[in-house]
């Protein structure tokens, strides 16, 4: 198969275009039916003669490019339907009836603060692209996207979300006017996941209710189906608990498919060098070191023990907590025993065979460094964050 990318330089079309390179060399074996041969990327670089050879060879495009912010609003109308007229015409002449994706705008709904010349200018390439299929009978596929978010996307361009990430990451203001003022947003990641399926002749269709997506097999349009309503104020309350981790090393919770996930990671892309390490706390003694490294909001904290030579670290128990040890260096004794019990329970391990060792509610235990020349190095996670005003921390020797 020969894809047609338009705007492939732009924030969908580079994201689009790295996935589709990826099936096409291997490397994503998730769409095991999409055999692509060949990548053809248009944009403003591009020539006219690019545009006629892509337009006679491609089996399916995806029509990404557009204006969003131009200098005069006449622009709009210039770059969103004057070049669509373009690609269809030169499809058209090209005797080429292959299926055409149309990137649109929520904003072609025409309603509300929806109705400007952005919104008038994709209304009608849309138009243009149902025209156009009537005539040809070529499948066209438009789509009207909300706000998109994610790596990439040009900030202070026309994404809230890349804008805050981008300022947040950089120490930058960002203005809030109205903190309640809900926003539909499209991950980028989950739109490529719908190109994809378009792509397999598998698309989502739809109609809609004002700006309300239905999805409804015989529908008119398209439609990602994952998208979240957000307030302004929730994303700027994620972007502080995520620039504040370094210090806090709270890992705010980010379950899989939520948004938070998606910001956390659309925020790390726009982090720039000098904050891409951070240094953690080591609490260091003739006996090793131990450094906290990662904390959760409900699952407890994870830290690195370095013992040296020789040494026995631990040598306490706790009424509710509990811990996983696991040796990742060297070569160690873990030793726990019940209280009020004199039988002791041993477990020798090594980085070598790497296992995990259940510290016991109730047992006491300790940590012993079996080597005479190397340090042991331990990966440990408690069930809950330290808290010195209740440690549940209670000091007594194994033996």
């Amino acid at each position: 198969m020969k894809i047609l990318v338009t705007g492939a330089a732009g924030f969908a079309g580079k994201n689009l275009v790295e996935a589709l390179k990826n099936i096409r060399d291997g490397k994503d074996k998730t769409h095991p039916s999409l055999q692509i041969e060949e990548i053809y990327c248009y944009d403003l670089d591009s020539t006219a003669e690019d545009l006629t050879f892509y337009c006679e060879n491609a089996d399916f495009v995806f029509h990404f490019a557009g204006v969003n912010r131009p200098k005069d609003p006449e622009e709009f109308m210039k770059g969103n339907f004057g070049f669509s007229s373009l690609l269809l015409d030169t499809l058209k002449a090209a005797g080429n009836p292959c299926p055409v994706v149309l990137s649109s705008s929520i904003q072609a709904t025409l309603i509300g603060r929806y109705d400007g010349d952005y919104g008038r200018s994709k209304k009608a390439g849309e138009e243009l692209f149902f025209s156009y299929g009537k005539e040809t009978g070529a499948q066209v596929l438009v789509y009207r996207f909300p706000n998109l978010f994610g790596k990439w996307c040009r900030p202070n361009y026309n994404s809230a979300v890349a804008t805050f990430c981008h300022n947040y990451a950089n120490d930058l203001p960002i203005q809030v006017n109205d903190p309640s003022v809900v926003l539909e947003l499209l991950y980028i990641d989950d739109l490529i996941d719908e190109m994809l399926l378009a792509l397999e002749g598998k698309a989502h269709r739809c109609e809609f209710e004002g700006v309300d997506t239905l999805l409804c097999p015989e529908g008119r349009y398209c439609a990602a189906p994952l998208t979240h309503k957000v307030s302004l104020g929730r994303i700027v309350e994620l972007l502080d608990a995520f620039r504040a981790q370094p210090q806090t090393l709270l890992m705010p919770e980010i379950p899989e498919g939520s948004f938070a996930k998606k910001l956390y990671s659309t925020y790390l892309s726009y982090l720039p060098k000098e904050k891409v390490s951070f240094p953690l706390k080591m609490n260091v003694d003739a006996r090793g070191s131990f450094t906290e490294l990662l904390r959760s909001a409900n699952c407890g904290q994870i830290s690195v023990n370095i013992s040296k030579p020789g040494i026995t670290k631990g040598q306490h128990w706790h009424h509710t907590k509990w811990e996983l040890f696991i040796v990742v260096s060297g070569k160690g004794l873990i030793q726990q025993r019940k209280i009020g019990s004199e039988e002791v329970l041993n477990f020798e391990v090594s980085g070598e065979r790497i296992e995990a060792v259940q510290m016991l509610p109730g047992y006491t235990h300790n940590i012993v460094n079996l080597s005479d020349t190397e340090d042991l190095v331990t990966v440990m996670w408690a069930n809950e964050c330290f808290d010195p005003q209740h440690p549940d921390t209670f000091f007594e020797k194994v033996e």
